[in-house]
């Protein structure tokens, strides 16, 4: 898709979820945090539990998108593959060592480095749903999503699979592979959020993404577009909270019923913001998150550094002491100081924006 017909709906949206992931990150800094900017202790569903499997459904968009330029072909495509999910899984580790250095005073501590995160998800998922692409006839994606997901539910029911606890077939076997010191809080919570078996829906829920993008490819009406995205979202919504009374929302668990729903909260998004955007051309409105869509990981990476520096630091505790507790109280004072942080990462996305400067891997 060349540029004169590249959706800024898609830039939008995209933007405006890694903007809530920076947000979320950071809305408990403070220590009073909003619920809706909380993640579900176990299971259920809230607003923030949206922004990271939305991102993923962009990113299986994305994929079909650059993808096409090499015509599906393994032999000029594959490099930039393997490249770019090895980049994407190895920055993920070097921030999980960076962190936990500055943290520990210990330049070189392998002990407890978490192995697993959002950047190696988003390393894992892309790398095999890229792959499968080449190989894969691109109207079987939803079958095999479809199967994958399946997959993963037999597995939760004959394993314990919904069960907080170490018995938890999804524990186990990332306890196995990881090792608990290689894990979320050294596997105090028995299941990895971005663990190794969680993957598996996770990938699916990015080839979902991927049939998306063949149909902003495919439908040049930006108004058949948005039918389209409706159908498909109004379907996977459905099929999704129907799917919940047998396998529950969690995102701990990347539940097969979770891919559903917030494959279905995403398309049904991207429907909203292809008709405002692209078909009444309100596109003034939204210049501020189009600025975190052009350097996504970037302002991603640069958010979850210093948000963790600054934590470390007590630059957050000064401001929320000094003023922004005094002037907003408890729990809006933590929120306005996610907000402000969110702004100094905006202001980094505006300078590179300005001078047309985009960083991809």
């Amino acid at each position: 898709m060349n540029q004169s017909k590249r959706l800024l709906s898609l830039d939008v949206l995209r933007g405006i979820t890694i903007a809530g992931m920076i947000l979320v990150n950071n809305a408990g800094a403070c220590g009073f945090p909003y619920e809706p900017l909380r993640h579900a202790k176990w299971d259920g569903f809230t607003p923030a539990d949206l922004v990271f499997p939305m991102f993923m459904f962009l990113m299986g968009i994305s994929t079909y998108i650059s993808l096409r330029k090499y015509d599906f072909q393994w032999k000029p495509a594959i490099r930039k593959i393997v490249k770019r999910a090895g980049l994407l899984f190895l920055i993920g580790v070097a921030m999980k060592w960076f962190i936990g250095s500055c943290e520990s005073g210990t330049l070189i501590d392998l002990d407890h480095l978490r192995i697993m995160g959002v950047m190696q998800r988003l390393g894992i998922c892309y790398g095999v749903t890229a792959i499968m692409a080449l190989f894969i006839p691109h109207k079987r994606f939803l079958p095999v999503a479809i199967l994958l997901l399946t997959g993963y539910f037999i597995l939760q029911i004959v394993g314990n699979g919904f069960e907080k606890s170490a018995d938890n077939i999804i524990a186990i076997v990332d306890s196995a592979i990881l090792g608990n010191d290689h894990m979320y809080l050294q596997g105090k919570q028995f299941v990895d959020p971005e663990g190794l078996l969680s993957s598996i829906p996770a990938i699916a829920q990015v080839m979902i993404g991927f049939v998306c993008g063949k149909i902003i490819v495919n439908m040049k009406d930006n108004q058949q577009r948005m039918l389209n995205f409706f159908l498909m979202g109004t379907c996977l919504l459905f099929a999704g909270f129907l799917l919940s009374y047998a396998c529950p929302l969690n995102k701990r668990l990347w539940s097969p019923s979770f891919v559903l729903v917030t494959c279905g909260v995403a398309a049904l998004s991207l429907a909203a913001m292809v008709y405002v955007i692209d078909v009444k051309q309100h596109k003034k409105w939204f210049s501020f998150f189009e600025v975190f869509g052009a350097n996504p990981l970037l302002l991603y990476v640069v958010g979850y550094i210093f948000g963790e520096l600054f934590r470390l630091w007590k630059v957050n505790l000064f401001m929320f002491d000094t003023f922004l507790n005094p002037m907003f109280g408890d729990y809006f004072g933590s929120f306005m100081y996610a907000v402000l942080f969110l702004f100094l990462n905006w202001i980094l996305g505006y300078i590179l924006f300005r001078k047309r400067i985009y960083i991809k891997l």
